[in-house]
């Protein structure tokens, strides 16, 4: 099996999930800042006024804010490539609308990307990772207003600006299609109706209206942020980054085919046909139709995103679902995309089904459709591990399940599929997003940090830590 010879391997960490640090640098607060922390089963809680002796884990995460440079050496000696990481909005533009950026905020990134440079470590950076400011949330209701693509494009010009010539690989908006769903109306868009309840984040109240709305006014914003990085440094490479929700029929019934036909346009297609294609596909006419959503466009906005395509396509893969018209079949638990679990696979503790051939099949599908450079930015096994009394971690069903999906990327690539990249999630523990829990791990590096609070945030190395050393050393050759 070979992998191109200047394959990018890395890992990847978010910003609001690793950094910690909340309020300190001049940062401002960020929509993840006011989510307390869950466990799988128990939805954590969006509290718009923070409540005083609750567990909110951003606030502390992993502290890489101020273990960035032990973390990064720790990173170089597995041999990466590439760190995906983000850049915290509110770290540059504290309440999201001021006028000049945060100079301690640009200068903590400038280090961090310097750090990566010293080791030949290639910085991919996400620019909106599941952290808009919550001081815009309440100023106009995050990306429900037009208002947030200038404030976006100010935010985008002072990281392009400060950072040109040292970094060539940028993400506009993390998992931007987690929108067609509920959870990602906070998530990923700032969307908050109630600024006074706390509110479950699994079970927000829902108006498709204005998420699909603040889909659009995302498009344009990165449609031009595209235009802006090529303008201010040609050089500059920028991509989408997209949840891909690999989905199958759950029986050949003709219905639950095309049930799962449009499960896959709306989820895994629209956001990124429009980014990579330029235009809204056609069969969301009827989508909208039929669920009584209309979105206003301005003058121009068509030709700007037909302007503003993207130079490649990221993606994170952790699982596959299957669709049913069946009504009294049950939705997977764990599964927070909906479909119904596969008979064939199993599962991870939080159940998430496995599905390593699902990446081999996702990959073509996606290369087939855009014919555009691919990373895998995202993928893992989140799971408990367990200190042993030597000290010692042995992960060894991360091992397989990464060694897994390595080898169907190694298959996808031999399809002919231009895979550039892969970014294991989580490459050091960090906070879950979904949970807010510390308790599901996917690094190779352990954080002494647990979900009561305690923790020294001590790094130990776990049994995976060696293996995809050598993997890097062999280029993916040696898996064993």
């Amino acid at each position: 099996m070979k992998f191109p010879e200047n394959f990018l391997w890395g890992g990847a960490t978010a910003a609001n999930q690793c950094e910690g640090a909340w309020d300190e640098g001049g940062k401002g607060i960020s929509v993840s800042d006011i989510c307390t922390g869950g466990k799988f089963g128990q939805s954590k809680m969006i509290t718009p006024v923070l409540q005083e002796g609750t567990f909110y884990p951003s606030h502390e995460a992993i502290d890489h804010y101020h273990r960035f440079k032990e973390d990064i050496a720790l990173f170089a000696e597995m041999g990466f490539k590439v760190y995906r990481f983000s850049i915290a909005w509110t770290r540059i533009f504290p309440n999201g609308d001021e006028a000049e950026p945060n100079e301690a905020g640009l200068r903590h990134y400038e280090e961090v990307i310097d750090e990566c440079l010293k080791y030949g470590i290639e910085p991919l950076i996400t620019i909106s990772h599941y952290e808009v400011p919550f001081g815009l949330t309440k100023k106009c209701n995050s990306w429900v207003s037009r208002e947030m693509i200038d404030y976006f494009l100010n935010y985008c010009r002072a990281i392009f600006t400060r950072y040109k010539g040292k970094v060539k690989y940028w993400l506009t908006f993390n998992e931007i299609n987690s929108s067609s769903a509920p959870m990602g109306a906070l998530l990923n868009q700032g969307i908050l109706n109630d600024l006074e309840q706390p509110t479950p984040f699994m079970s927000q109240p829902d108006i498709p209206q204005q998420r699909y709305q603040g889909l659009h006014h995302m498009f344009v914003a990165s449609a031009l942020a595209v235009q802006l990085a090529h303008e201010i440094d040609p050089d500059y490479k920028v991509g989408n980054m997209m949840l891909y929700a690999c989905t199958y029929p759950f029986t050949c019934d003709p219905d639950d085919v095309l049930k799962a036909q449009r499960h896959n346009r709306v989820m895994n297609y629209f956001c990124s046909d429009v980014q990579c294609r330029g235009y809204y596909p056609s069969y969301m006419n009827r989508f909208f139709e039929e669920n009584n959503i209309h979105i206003e466009k301005a003058d121009g906005d068509d030709e700007i995103l037909k302007a503003g395509t993207v130079d490649f396509y990221t993606f994170s893969y952790y699982m596959s679902s299957c669709q049913t018209a069946d009504p009294t079949k049950n939705n997977g638990e764990g599964n927070i995309i909906g479909g119904v679990p596969n008979p064939y696979l199993k599962a991870s503790d939080w159940g998430w089904q496995i599905d390593p051939k699902g990446l081999c099949y996702s990959l073509n599908e996606i290369y087939d459709r855009y014919q555009l450079p691919i990373m895998v930015v995202e993928n893992g096994l989140g799971a408990y591990d367990k200190i042993e009394e030597d000290g010692t971690i042995d992960d060894s069903y991360r091992i397989d399940y990464l060694r897994q999906h390595i080898e169907q990327m190694g298959e996808a690539i031999k399809d002919g599929v231009d895979l550039i990249g892969y970014t294991p999630w989580g490459c050091i523990d960090l906070v879950s997003a979904s949970t807010g829990e510390y308790a599901k791990r996917y690094g190779f590096i352990y954080v002494e940090k647990y979900d009561d609070g305690t923790g020294n945030f001590n790094r130990r190395k776990k049994k995976s830590f060696d293996w995809y050393k050598k993997v890097i050393a062999t280029n993916g050759e040696d898996l064993d």
